[in-house]
């Protein structure tokens, strides 16, 4: 790494922990569900608003990250995200029912949304230009790293110990990078910046939370249908609103002109509808492992190993597939392969070897890092200095917005199919997860009409970036 002042060096390793620390407790929870719902009094298959609530406190509170930053300084919001995140972990660990865990993972996701906006902004205005994309491809490891630890590390303590502990770990960690973020960060800000775009922010907002807790609310909260639709009526015209809002307004949260690059609002698209099918798979497989082919938790922890793997070793193969065939054809036909490697899971039985699953796993590891390898280059690729700020932080709302509703529209299919097939016995139990599987790779599948719209001589210049937000 050619990073060659020290305080530049520091302040990479600072925001990689950082990163670190927020990749990691969004994957290492899924392993530990099923514990966690034995322990608070709950059904395994209802436990995904524990997930939802915290992908979805980030999508909110990343728009308003940089605005924050350059209000207060880099280091006081940096070392704010740090505290409210050992903060909400121990309120997590501490967490007697459903509620009190889902509230404290709402103050998790406070801290995690800041810790790499804000880290990335720092590192923006330290590190010099010829070396920011170094300095972000560094930074970038952690978030490859905490999805390949964070499953087996959560089954290991789960069995081990206990799932209060996947919450505790992150108390040392933050107090050390409490003291680091004192010593290390600089205190930037920004001065004579533009005013907040409040109104829009709470009307974006409030369309976000509105959509996702009407699709969580089908399985999860105990909605009738009513209640379903107005709250997505609710949300689309939050939504709306802002839209019509930030056309008016000079200065939005987002300016409309970006949603005129083809290349952006067709991976923007994408990156959403695709991302709503493969964003369940990290929450569902733990869950079927466990609880219809009788995995021990640190054994399902383990089987998620080979996805992790898969996708980094793709990583290095996904430039010249793009730069050879063009973002639209491999898009379209990856996208499908996706899908397929998805439904494949609705054959999945305990009786099949061991090692067909693993198959399976590396197939679906390697089909979805080049699929969000293409989506985020594909989405940013077109943008100039002046909307690349605006574009990434829209790209990393778009992509945890997806992950939120990915598990709360897996988790209301599941519960339709277990009022289908029933949930008895192990096997009826198994039929709700295999459909489950099949209906959400064909949705995955339906996404790769999108991305047709790309224009065909699009192909990669350059290196892929670095994941904007650790997710793939």
């Amino acid at each position: 790494m050619a990073i060659s002042e020290s305080p530049p060096k520091r302040l990479l390793w600072l925001v990689a922990v950082g990163f670190f620390m927020q990749t990691l407790d969004a994957t290492i929870i899924n392993t530990a569900l099923p514990a966690m719902a034995a322990s608070l009094g709950e059904s395994p298959l209802r436990m995904q608003s524990v997930v939802v609530a915290y992908a979805l406190t980030m999508a909110m509170l990343i728009p308003a990250s940089g605005w924050l930053a350059d209000r207060f300084g880099t280091r006081r919001v940096f070392f704010f995200a740090i505290i409210l995140f050992v903060a909400g972990s121990v309120l997590c660990a501490m967490s007697r029912d459903i509620r009190q865990l889902v509230a404290a993972r709402v103050i998790q996701g406070l801290g995690g949304a800041l810790l790499l906006p804000v880290g990335r902004l720092a590192l923006l205005r330290s590190v010099p230009r010829a070396e920011f994309l170094a300095a972000m491809s560094f930074v970038a490891i952690p978030g490859l790293v905490g999805p390949l630890l964070g499953p087996t590390l959560g089954g290991w303590l789960v069995q081990y110990a206990s799932w209060h502990w996947i919450f505790l770990i992150n108390v040392p960690v933050g107090l050390v990078g409490c003291v680091a973020t004192l010593r290390i960060m600089p205190d930037l800000r920004l001065t004579g910046q533009r005013s907040f775009d409040g109104i829009g922010y709470a009307l974006l907002a409030f369309g976000m939370v509105a959509i996702s807790l009407a699709i969580d609310g089908v399985s999860g909260l105990g909605l009738r249908q009513a209640g379903v639709l107005v709250l997505l009526v609710f949300g689309f015209a939050g939504i709306t609103a802002y839209w019509l809002h930030a056309v008016r307004r000079p200065y939005p949260l987002f300016e409309p002109a970006l949603f005129g690059i083809p290349t952006l609002s067709i991976g923007l698209l994408g990156n959403l509808f695709c991302r709503l099918g493969s964003g369940c798979m990290p929450f569902l497989v733990p869950l079927l492992l466990q609880v219809s082919m009788g995995y021990s938790p640190l054994h399902a922890g383990l089987m998620m190993l080979p996805i992790a793997l898969a996708g980094m070793s793709m990583k290095r193969f996904a430039t010249p597939l793009i730069r050879r065939n063009g973002y639209r054809r491999v898009l379209v036909i990856n996208t499908s392969l996706v899908g397929l490697s998805m439904a494949s899971f609705g054959l999945a039985t305990p009786e099949q070897p061991i090692a067909l699953h693993i198959v399976q796993l590396i197939i679906f590891g390697a089909v979805n890092s080049l699929q969000f390898t293409a989506m985020n280059t594909i989405t940013l690729k077109d943008l100039d200095g002046s909307m690349a700020s605006a574009g990434n932080s829209l790209l990393s709302m778009v992509q945890m917005l997806a992950m939120s509703l990915g598990v709360a529209v897996a988790s209301a299919v599941l519960a339709g199919y277990t009022g289908v097939f029933g949930n008895a016995t192990p096997l009826a139990t198994l039929h709700a997860f295999e459909a489950t599987f099949v209906t959400m790779g064909l949705v995955t599948l339906a996404s790769a009409m999108i991305f047709w719209n790309l224009p065909p001589e699009a192909r990669a210049v350059q290196p892929a970036q670095p994941e904007v937000s650790g997710q793939g």
